[in-house]
């Protein structure tokens, strides 16, 4: 879990590595699919099962909802701290919370009341600057916008593959997204490609190479742990991007953004760890 929270983090600081060579998010967004379905086919085909699936309409419902939600994600990365974006991105527990409420009619626990109401007690401490006279002093709106949108977007997906995970093998649900993702990206970038140099080419392929150790790292830990534990160990993802922001980019949180944050993560953490 921990190699895989680092790879997760890499993957992080190399888009924005990658997006200060002028390369479009979503072309970074289209060299990551590109990877991914490469990969992801291969995977399919080593199990000898049909990669189409049998639920096709929720299957490809899951690829545009996680493609879109990537994009707003790699968009924040791009334009906040390193660590901000990071933190924002674990605020989908309170989407999924709800969203599974409605859709998948699973309870919402009490566990997860504390993580919602943390969640949201820590975002209005790290926007708070903003609020201020001084706008400036704060983060970005439109970018903190796009990065809660990227996390209700990852929402969407996660409640999409619990129902497909019921009907659908993982490999195929995998597949889907980079299947959706590499065309549709390219259709919305359109004639602003940017032909990479030498070196933003090695960042795009170290995007695709480390999302890979993220996500098979996950699925080992996954296999070896019952998921309560493992994902707790998730979250040093945060403590990762922190480290790579200061050392790549000399980014330092700002004390809002570490009071904020610490209640985010003590929300995620309960919601966790909380035992009925």
């Amino acid at each position: 879990m921990l190699l895989s929270a680092l790879g997760f983090s890499l993957m992080s600081a190399c888009v924005k590595l990658v997006s200060q060579y002028h390369i479009p998010v979503l072309e970074i967004v289209a060299a990551r699919a590109l990877v991914s379905v490469v990969l992801s086919y291969g995977d399919v085909r080593r199990k000898k099962i049909s990669i189409w699936g049998n639920n096709k309409g929720w299957l490809f419902a899951r690829g545009g909802v996680g493609a879109l939600a990537l994009i707003c994600v790699y968009y924040s990365i791009s334009t906040l701290p390193l660590a901000e974006a990071t933190l924002l991105q674990y605020l989908h527990p309170v989407f999924t919370a709800v969203l599974a409420l409605i859709f998948l009619k699973e309870p919402i626990l009490h566990s997860t009341k504390l993580c919602i109401l943390f969640s949201l007690l820590g975002l209005g401490i790290m926007i708070s600057p903003g609020l201020g006279l001084d706008p400036a002093a704060g983060l970005p709106w439109f970018s903190i916008g796009v990065a809660l949108l990227g996390a209700f977007g990852s929402a969407i997906a996660y409640v999409i593959v619990r129902k497909l995970s019921r009907l659908e093998d993982s490999s195929v649900i995998i597949f889907y997204f980079p299947l959706i993702a590499l065309p549709l990206s390219l259709v919305l970038l359109g004639d602003d490609f940017v032909i990479p140099s030498p070196e933003a080419l090695v960042l795009l392929l170290f995007v695709g190479i480390f999302t890979q150790i993220g996500q098979v790292g996950l699925t080992k830990a996954m296999q070896s742990e019952s998921a309560s534990k493992a994902t707790a160990y998730s979250y040093i993802q945060v403590l990762f991007s922190m480290l790579l922001g200061w050392f790549l980019f000399s980014e330092l949180p700002s004390i809002w953004s570490w009071i904020g944050g610490s209640l985010i993560m003590l929300g995620a953490l309960i919601n966790v760890w909380w035992k009925k």
